[in-house]
């Protein structure tokens, strides 16, 4: 019976093989059939989901923009909006826009920006009051987000900035005049186009292209030879253990020449150090030196590791 049911799969792949084979004419062009036939494209790029409808995107589409396009329409004066600000904001912006313990200050704060502790608010640091208007309608008030209706939402900005002394108490806001409103500090904010870095090309003691050398090869282990390619390695690298250790522990300040390490292929900065000998150079980068730390800030490091480190850079990198 297993040996029938085997037949027969075996015999089902050959033949779906067979019919999803690419068939051609005598010309050499491919016969459409329905088992080779494209796919009919369907929508979106991966082949599901839907464009959002006009609804969808307005829900998500609530920016306001400096010049007040997204604003809804309504209004309401600073007087309309004192209760609401008692009520929803005072808790943590306090009654006069003083803060909360640690919550932002609101209003004051007027020619703090240049000090070493600028008090940044409403009224001092923010450029435009549509962002007011945008900030208070998506994230607040900060226990119930996008609960206030546009008219609060209007009422509450228009005392906010009448806090900061930027429109009197029977101001009323609207769609159209939002934007007209002057921050003290529109003039304080401009597009960096500073470039990501301010460094320099460095073309200085760049390193000699014939003395750069691989002091080790990776070796490919597989399951049949892991422990023998492992075993192998390590008994490449304990004929030369002062290479990996200068790899590991010295190469980021020697090989740059950094804080005035001496550099490979630089004699002029080895001639002063090789003066006093290997015992000399040996105790210098066992106990530290200028501003290299003992054993180069490598304290896992034995004395004989830092020797050896040391060997290999007199012998490989000066031909004093």
């Amino acid at each position: 019976m297993f040996r029938s049911a085997k037949t027969s799969l075996l015999l089902s792949a050959v033949t779906l093989a067979a019919c999803t084979a690419t068939i051609t004419d005598d010309a050499g062009e491919t016969i459409v059939t329905e088992y080779n036939a494209p796919m009919a494209k369907v929508a979106g790029h991966y082949g599901y989901g839907k464009n959002a409808s006009p609804e969808e995107i307005a829900g998500w589409d609530i920016d306001i923009r400096p010049d007040g396009l997204g604003l809804p329409a309504g209004g309401a004066r600073a007087a309309d909006g004192e209760m609401l600000y008692e009520d929803q904001c005072a808790s943590c912006h306090g009654s006069f826009g003083e803060g909360v313990d640690r919550y932002p200050v609101l209003a004051g704060g007027e020619g703090t920006l240049t000090e070493n502790r600028p008090e940044k608010t409403v009224g001092s640091f923010w450029p435009y009051a549509s962002t007011l208007w945008d900030y208070i309608h998506r994230a607040m008030p900060f226990a119930a987000p996008q609960s206030l209706s546009d008219e609060e939402v209007y009422a509450i900005t228009a005392y906010v900035l009448y806090l900061n002394d930027l429109v009197d108490y029977e101001f009323k806001l609207t769609q159209d005049n939002l934007a007209s409103i002057e921050m003290p500090n529109k003039d304080g904010f401009f597009v960096d186009d500073r470039p990501d870095t301010a460094n320099v090309l460095c073309m200085n003691k760049c390193k000699d292209p014939a003395r750069i050398e691989i002091t080790s090869e990776p070796e490919l282990a597989t399951a049949g030879n892991a422990g023998e390619d492992t075993a192998a390695t390590v008994e490449a690298e304990a004929t030369s253990p002062g290479a990996v250790i200068y790899q590991q522990a010295c190469a980021l300040c020697h090989a740059e020449g950094i804080a005035e390490a001496p550099m490979p292929g630089d004699n002029s900065s080895w001639s002063g150090r090789l003066e006093k000998g290997r015992a000399g150079l040996v105790a210098s980068a066992l106990t530290g030196i200028g501003t290299m730390l003992p054993k180069g800030g490598q304290s896992h490091l034995s004395d004989d590791d830092v020797a050896a480190a040391v060997d290999f850079m007199i012998t490989k990198f000066t031909d004093l």
